[in-house]
């Protein structure tokens, strides 16, 4: 098929798709689930030679991470699926409700958005989560990966797409392309895609947004940041900053700056650092923090928006909770930023104040997620301000209508002033 055929069969899919009742999505990711526990032993055999691959190309280390798609990250697929399942359907809700006039009642439901088309280096686990989100929330997709993932994800999406035509998926509901060229295809086909995501490096990003007709979901860097304020238990600190840089390095919630306040960094910068480096991480020293452990500063420029993805961990000691502040404001890609604190008023102010999808007191970044946020899994992280925020889950993959219930009223009655409006808000069931 050509790309706009694909696109073509996709969009009647989404269309099929506003029939699926609940039942219906559930049983497909159930179908999903064994299909991909059955054929897990196809889906661990293209992985490995797509990492032979990468690694005979020279991949970069944070690159191959997420191109592996070993047994530990199917298990992870599978609980995903499981918790999705147990979510309500997100489709068909009643957001709002209000009784306009006497036999006249207005309701906000919500809807799926359509076709969405999700473009994204390495990560087979991306695959399979945005396919179940689409399931449960009756979207249809269309998905290109990465070259470097070429074998495991025509896998998985034949293996996915199989499954939910068996369980009553439409056809068409989830296709793959394969080339750049296609994709280029598929951003000009706005008459069918309602949505693009795109999840990769913030160049990848940046470039689909240029080249897109369609409006696009998603985030560019990952600069997040971890403060340690005055008042910061040490052991807590240590543990969080240890957790949130080391925990998983490549991630895009994976903290990359650790601004320290001036006054904790002279009594316990000494036992943070330590404890990182024993995490194996390389500290990138601003000259006050190499000061104050005796050290050579080993960052001298300005740049604080570098995004390591790795072991590397820029360290900035600040003279208050309001440079570290205006600080993440300057330099943080509005992704997640988390404050160690003792004083629940420093902390407050910061998340007041911190302009990010994600503010955290006393907890490592690497929460910032959707399936640890009980979303189920995640399209990705949306770090714009419209439609959806932060980990986008069922709801960002849902828009909503109005449904208006009449008795045959008409505007002309309203606009002279022989009938007016009542506009009474209603509660749940009316």
């Amino acid at each position: 098929m050509t790309t706009r055929e694909k696109a073509e069969s996709g969009k009647r899919a989404a269309e099929a798709c506003l029939a699926l009742d609940s039942e219906s999505k559930d049983d497909a990711l159930a179908s999903v689930a064994d299909a991909l526990r059955g054929g897990s032993a196809g889906v661990a055999a293209a992985n490995d030679a797509d990492l032979a691959a990468a690694g005979a190309a020279g991949l970069a280390g944070p690159l191959l991470k997420r191109l592996r798609f070993d047994e530990a990250k199917i298990r992870a697929a599978l609980d995903g699926i499981e918790a999705l399942r147990r979510l309500p359907d997100p489709v068909g809700r009643i957001l709002s409700a209000r009784r306009l006039d006497e036999g006249l009642v207005l309701r906000q439901v919500s809807c799926p958005i359509g076709l969405v088309a999700m473009v994204f280096e390495s990560r087979p686990d991306a695959l399979v989560q945005m396919a179940c989100l689409a399931a449960k929330s009756g979207n249809a997709l269309i998905l290109k990966g990465g070259s470097e993932a070429a074998r495991t994800n025509g896998v998985l999406c034949d293996l996915i797409a199989t499954a939910g035509v068996r369980a009553g998926m439409p056809a068409g509901w989830l296709s793959s392309l394969t080339t750049r060229e296609e994709v280029a295809e598929l951003l000009a086909l706005d008459e069918y895609v309602d949505l693009v995501v795109p999840r990769g490096s913030k160049e990848f990003v940046a470039r689909i947004k240029a080249e897109s007709r369609i409006p696009v979901l998603g985030h560019s860097d990952g600069i997040c940041h971890v403060y340690l304020h005055e008042d910061a238990d040490p052991a807590m600190a240590a543990a969080i900053a240890v957790d949130s840089k080391a925990q998983y390095p490549a991630a895009c919630n994976a903290a990359e700056v650790l601004l320290v306040h001036e006054a904790f960094a002279g009594a316990s910068l000494a036992a943070v650092a330590s404890s990182l480096e024993a995490a194996s991480v390389r500290l990138e020293l601003c000259p006050r923090s190499a000061a104050a452990l005796g050290r050579a500063p080993t960052k001298t420029d300005d740049d604080w928006s570098v995004e390591y993805l790795d072991l590397r961990m820029a360290v900035k000691i600040v003279d208050s909770l309001e440079e570290a502040i205006a600080h993440i404001n300057r330099y943080g890609s509005r992704h997640t930023d988390a404050i160690v604190a003792g004083s629940r008023r420093a902390a407050e102010t910061f998340m007041d104040r911190v302009d990010s999808s994600s503010v955290y007191w006393n907890a490592s970044t690497r929460f910032a997620d959707g399936y640890r946020y009980g979303l189920g899994a995640e399209v990705g992280i949306s770090t714009g301000k419209l439609h959806a925020r932060g980990p986008v889950g069922l709801e960002g993959l849902c828009t909503y209508k109005w449904k208006l219930e009449g008795e045959g009223q008409v505007v002309a009655d309203y606009a002279s002033g022989a009938r007016s409006f009542l506009h009474q808000e209603l509660g749940d069931g009316e």
